[in-house]
């Protein structure tokens, strides 16, 4: 499958939210980067020379977001997770789904005891504890809370859907605290600055995938 034909699957996502239509068609999105790893490393090497892209790549110290397409409905990227990464128990502003290309992490998904506007730890319980490897695929609603920690070498290939709200949870299970986290168009400069990716940060993750066999 050629670049211009992924587009034209992208462009049968359907505006009007559904779950089991975004899990199957972005499961296809991805499996055709996936399937041709000239084409997955072509669009890295692209992202340098197209500012739209580059400008929403971010770093992290435990995670790198490459950004591979991007458009008001739909975004795909690689996530490259640092060596001891793991995250607190967290919801989404969006969808997405999840191509696991190399490493793997336990997955930890939670339910509510009660619905509350604003949970914190002591509404949580964990329902389900996965373990994701390679070549698993899973999509997760941006209502569901979960968290993850990886493997050493983990990377992820990311599918994520529209935003549905301008704000997602996160919940410290050590601390006990939880707080709203804002989506870019609330961030300040300074913010967006300190996450956004560098060219030689950029390298180093491109580094990373070779070196992983991903490109």
């Amino acid at each position: 499958m050629s670049i211009s034909q992924i587009i034209l699957l992208i462009g049968t996502m359907v505006i009007d939210f559904d779950l089991e239509h975004f899990a199957h068609k972005s499961k296809e999105i991805l499996q055709a980067f996936i399937d041709d790893k000239t084409i997955l490393r072509r669009k890295i090497l692209e992202i340098p020379q197209k500012n739209e892209l580059f400008s929403l790549c971010e770093h992290y110290d435990i995670l790198d977001k490459v950004v591979l397409y991007a458009d008001e409905e739909f975004r795909i990227r690689l996530h490259i997770f640092a060596d001891g990464y793991f995250d607190r128990p967290h919801n989404h502003r969006w969808s997405y789904s999840s191509f696991i290309l190399s490493g793997g992490y336990q997955h930890i998904i939670y339910t509510l005891i009660e619905e509350k506007e604003s949970p914190g730890i002591q509404d949580l319980v964990p329902v389900i504890v996965r373990n994701e490897k390679a070549g698993d695929f899973y999509t997760l609603h941006s209502s569901q809370y979960h968290s993850v920690i990886a493997e050493p070498g983990t990377v992820t290939l990311v599918a994520r859907g529209t935003s549905d709200k301008e704000r997602f949870r996160l919940i410290d299970r050590v601390t006990k605290e939880a707080w709203w986290q804002y989506g870019a168009s609330k961030e300040s400069s300074e913010d967006k600055n300190k996450k956004r990716m560098t060219e030689a940060q950029f390298n180093a993750a491109l580094t990373k995938l070779e070196k992983l066999g991903i490109i």
